[in-house]
């Protein structure tokens, strides 16, 4: 983590505010709090602001607002938010049927780190997983946590055709594909919920600050859910709370 946030010009209708240099919470958290204090100060001129790991790039209109008058405001914005305060957590539950067609890496996954595919389920579900930003396609949930117990490399030779729902795991890192797309993650299972729905306000389920919990479910209990996702009867269970519930 940097002592000093850094500011760097990208192009000229865009800031990057760089917090630091690695993947981590409280970084994530510093983040979170800026785009939420950017937000609530609607500065004019600012068009779009873009989370990732560990930074924020803000887009902005130079005939709304110059650049060093940008950097200004946001530097007074950082300087004001709150460190420390205990934010409320949102736990969503992801129902994820794992192994079989529905996770064909599996095996893979669980003989690349001397475990069982039982073992690969259940430690997959024992973690929370914060999501610390989203990308790549829209809805893909970059997720951090993962143990490296069953951390394993992507594919040699992508796919071009993954279904959506697949859960992956590429590295250290956990995701789930929200639409068919090609990709080179390792599959381990599929969740019947729907991770993107351009019908929908707001679109996708989840958000940067979000944890996501993977709840293992059989076939039968995967088709009923689909069922009532396809009939848009179905409710994610969503769990609120200080962080003690968290499984980490």
């Amino acid at each position: 983590m940097y002592d000093k946030i850094k500011y760097l010009p990208a192009g000229d209708k865009a800031v990057v505010m760089e917090f630091g240099n690695e993947i981590s919470k409280e970084i994530n958290a510093k983040i979170r709090n800026l785009v939420k204090a950017a937000d609530e100060a609607k500065i004019e001129g600012i068009e779009e602001i873009l989370p990732t790991y560990r930074s924020v790039q803000i887009m902005y209109d130079p005939l709304k607002i110059d650049y060093s008058e940008l950097v200004n405001k946001l530097e007074m914005l950082s300087s004001k938010t709150v460190e420390g305060q205990k934010e409320k957590i949102k736990i969503i539950e992801i129902p994820t049927l794992y192994g079989g067609e529905y996770g064909p890496d599996i095996n893979f996954v669980a003989e690349h780190n001397k475990l069982t595919t039982d073992d690969v389920i259940k430690i997959h579900t024992g973690t929370d997983y914060l999501v610390y930003m989203l990308g790549f396609t829209p809805g893909f949930s970059y997720l951090g946590g993962m143990s490296e117990s069953i951390a394993t490399p992507r594919l040699a030779s992508p796919r071009t055709k993954i279904p959506a729902g697949s859960v992956g795991i590429a590295g250290s890192q956990t995701g789930m594909y929200p639409s068919e797309t090609p990709g080179g993650w390792q599959l381990i299972g599929r969740t019947p919920v729907k991770l993107y729905d351009s019908k929908k306000e707001p679109p996708v389920l989840l958000s940067a600050g979000d944890y996501v919990r993977y709840v293992s479910i059989t076939e039968e209990e995967y088709n009923e859910i689909l069922k009532q996702v396809q009939e848009d009867k179905y409710e994610v269970n969503v769990i609120i709370s200080e962080g003690g519930e968290l499984r980490e």
